[in-house]
């Protein structure tokens, strides 16, 4: 007689596991580096932004553990957008069979494997990435910045001469000191009130945290360490207005005892082909907010609607809280009640804010509503909490102030420039 045997999952898995083969651990030099060079070499290696290098096998080994605890805790590489909401250009989030991949590696003891399987080493290209730029602008004098010094906000006057507007199509920022800049945003100023900030600082530039104390009139897109230089779609293009200032916000960290120096570049492309559509910001903020000191979970919320029966379309997408700031949600709701994710950061780090660049142009036809909710914590618990004790806070350009804003980068759909290149 058969006996009939009842198998519970536990006893299942048992089972599976004395039968099927042990899994063969990763190996340096077949999954692992493969990983590295695709999602964290750009950053990790001598002369940039990342404090160690992981291009050799010793590198890896020697950060093997730092190496695990980061990218297990999903710290590094640092892409905030949660999958599923919003679909970006570059995403630098591991997948998780990567992540699966590098925790095995370090479990199994970090085996190099055969050094015949390595992948032939990338190459780094020197100097402008996007070829010789039409025009490059630069800090007017270099910036030091102390030992040991965190968290300097400083903006830059770079004033422009052009005797006619220009449309840019392509900006490749310049660091003068990678390990210094952590983060570059870019703003175009239209008046003097940039200048005046500058007037009343002294030093180079002005000290400028949550913005750059006032209202742009554009930008010239940004920087951060892995992002690649900015290059509009075809027939689109950035204004940049006759006798404009760029005014250039710089992020510094100084991990080292000594002072260093920076002087930042940036090079500009102007448009060879015709221009139909300009570059434009739109946002959806709230300035009215006031969080209750001690409160853990503080929601703000904000909509935008374009009333003036446009269709427009969605290339980018900026959140911007400060130091309070712990998830931000937005969505778009078209006219037949459809909801559609822009993004959603449920761990905000403002220390890695970032603009992100939809894989492709989100439509928002007329009618559509933009909604952003943001979520604060402003108790004492927060290891980020500026106020010791906690105060109630609200809108402000400072550091224990707080913001509650997202930027969409858009096109008009009807726009028709008509701008083209006058003939040689």
């Amino acid at each position: 007689m058969w006996t009939r045997l009842l198998l519970t999952p536990t006893l299942a898995v048992l089972l599976l596991s004395a039968t099927a083969p042990a899994l063969e651990p990763p190996t340096f030099s077949d999954e692992v580096v493969r990983i590295l060079q695709n999602r964290c070499q750009t950053c990790h290696r001598p002369g940039e932004h990342a404090p160690f290098s992981l291009l050799t096998y010793r590198d890896a080994y020697d950060k093997k553990d730092d190496l695990r605890d980061a990218v297990h805790a999903r710290v590094m590489p640092p892409w905030k957008p949660v999958p599923g909401f919003g679909d970006f250009l570059e995403p630098r989030r591991l997948s998780d069979a990567e992540l699966a991949t590098l925790l095995r590696w370090v479990e199994a003891g970090a085996p190099e494997g055969d050094p015949a399987k390595l992948p032939p080493p990338l190459v780094f290209s020197e100097g402008w990435k996007l070829g010789p730029p039409d025009h490059v602008i630069e800090m007017a004098e270099p910036y030091t910045v102390a030992g040991r010094a965190s968290d300097v906000y400083r903006c830059f006057v770079i004033p422009t001469s052009f005797p006619e507007d220009r449309w840019v199509t392509k900006v490749e920022w310049a660091p003068g000191d990678r390990k210094l800049v952590h983060h570059i945003l870019s703003y175009i100023d239209t008046t003097s009130a940039a200048e005046a900030l500058d007037r009343r600082d002294p030093g180079p530039g002005y000290a400028c945290f949550g913005g750059p104390g006032f209202n742009p009139a554009g930008g010239l897109s940004g920087w951060a360490p892995g992002i690649q230089p900015r290059v509009t779609p075809d027939g689109v293009g950035m204004l940049l207005p006759k006798g404009a200032r760029v005014v250039v916000q710089m992020h510094y960290n100084n991990n080292e005892p000594e002072s260093r120096t920076d002087r930042t570049r940036a090079g500009l492309h102007f448009a060879k082909g015709p221009i139909d559509k300009r570059q434009r910001s739109i946002a959806a903020l709230n300035r009215t907010f006031t969080i209750p000191a001690g409160e853990r979970r503080y929601e703000v919320r904000a909509s935008w609607t374009d009333y003036l029966g446009r269709d427009l379309h969605a290339n980018t997408i900026t959140p911007h809280m400060h130091l309070l700031g712990r998830e931000m949600k937005v969505t778009a709701t078209y006219p037949d009640g459809t909801v559609r994710s822009l993004v959603y950061v449920d761990d905000w780090d403002f220390n890695w804010q970032g603009m992100y660049t939809f894989a492709r142009p989100v439509p928002l036809p007329s009618g559509t509503r933009i909604d952003m909710v943001a979520v604060f914590d402003n108790s004492a618990a927060n290891l980020r909490q500026p106020s010791r004790p906690p105060r109630p806070v609200g809108w402000g350009e400072g550091t224990t102030d707080e913001m509650a804003i997202v930027f969409l980068g858009v096109t008009v759909d009807a726009e028709r420039i008509g701008w083209r290149p006058a003939a040689k």
